[in-house]
């Protein structure tokens, strides 16, 4: 199949463009619906996976991603649940670290951080540089609540062997109002003690939880006006192709990103299209505008998706339609993290 699909990608070269002359670039591919914790805002305590045949397997992931980068896409986000968790993901990852240099600028990866011990070398060697780590709460007691069991000092290892191996990590804080509001400013302070960059994430109405997120959703302008009376904030020239805002921090030497969902909508410059495991493919998170890329890709051909993607573009919103209270839950098995 991927022989296939690379001698067809390199005959197709138009632009991934949508009706709004948006072109697309980035791509944040799912490998998992998996994941080994159960964080309160992101999944229920007691989850239905998927069963294996509907994954996509390797082969299929990089031969989707072949015809991706032929489109025009130059950045690549593994994402999960928790990608790591997947057996044999090196495999994957050091077949699209292969396609760095190659039409594909960047290969980048989210992660809980609980298995980073064990692969940061790796990813390292496979041509990852830069990765996100979700972390919560530098609180043993609250980390275990919100993540229903994690264990910090797992997490914490992670991030030391991934500075250890040469990669660049940012941490994602998703804010919660009355869980881990009182320790952004030191969460902001320890970042910058460990030359790590920091971004804030508003908590979003995607996947099936069981709690009400609108009990603990924080505005981030309200976080801001709060770090305003620390720090001084200059805004950052600094792109990444994600959502995310960013700002210098000079009294500490660091960088603040900032993902509002909710309150500031960041639809304008959106260059991004999410792929969910099952080859489920999203043009906005927001909306339940997809195509299914499964099927056409095992019994269609390389051709069969092209035209799938084509049509995603063509219907892609202009904007997401999140809501206090209540939103389209398109994400079931999509990681909710920025970045």
């Amino acid at each position: 199949m991927a022989q296939v699909v690379s001698e067809f990608a390199a005959e197709k070269s138009v632009g991934l463009v949508d009706s709004f002359g948006r072109g697309i670039t980035y791509a944040r591919l799912s490998v998992t619906d998996r994941c080994d914790l159960r964080c309160r805002y992101c999944m229920a305590e007691r989850m239905q996976f998927l069963p294996k045949r509907e994954i996509l397997t390797f082969e299929e992931m990089t031969a989707l991603a072949d015809i991706l980068i032929t489109r025009g896409v130059r950045k690549i986000r593994l994402t999960g649940g928790e990608p790591l968790v997947r057996k044999g993901v090196m495999e994957l990852i050091r077949s699209l670290g292969r396609r760095i240099g190659a039409g594909l600028d960047e290969l980048v990866l989210t992660t809980n951080g609980t298995r980073l011990e064990r692969f940061a070398g790796e990813l390292f060697e496979a041509g990852i540089r830069r990765i996100n780590v979700s972390l919560d709460s530098r609180r043993p007691d609250r980390f275990a609540h919100i993540t229903r069991g994690g264990d910090l000092n797992q997490v914490l290892r992670g991030i030391d062997a991934a500075l250890t191996a040469g990669l660049a990590v940012k941490i994602n804080v998703v804010a919660l109002a009355g869980i881990n509001e009182d320790e952004i400013e030191d969460m902001l302070r320890w970042c910058a003690a460990m030359a790590v960059d920091l971004t804030l994430i508003e908590t979003m109405p995607l996947g099936e939880v069981e709690e009400d997120r609108t009990d603990h959703y924080l505005p981030l302008d309200v976080v801001k006006r709060r770090l305003e009376q620390q720090f001084t904030f200059v805004p950052s020239v600094k792109k990444t192709g994600g959502p995310a805002r960013y700002f210098d921090i000079p009294e500490l030497q660091s960088q603040l990103g900032i993902i509002t969902p909710l309150t500031n909508n960041f639809c304008d410059g959106c260059n991004r299209i999410r792929i969910a495991a099952t080859g489920t493919v999203y043009g906005c998170l927001g909306h339940d505008q997809k195509v299914e890329l499964r099927d056409a890709l095992r019994c269609g051909g390389a051709q069969a998706v092209d035209e799938l993607m084509d049509r995603l573009l063509a219907g892609k919103p202009r904007r997401h339609e999140f809501r206090i209270g209540g939103a389209p839950a398109v994400a079931r098995h999509m990681s909710v993290t920025g970045g």
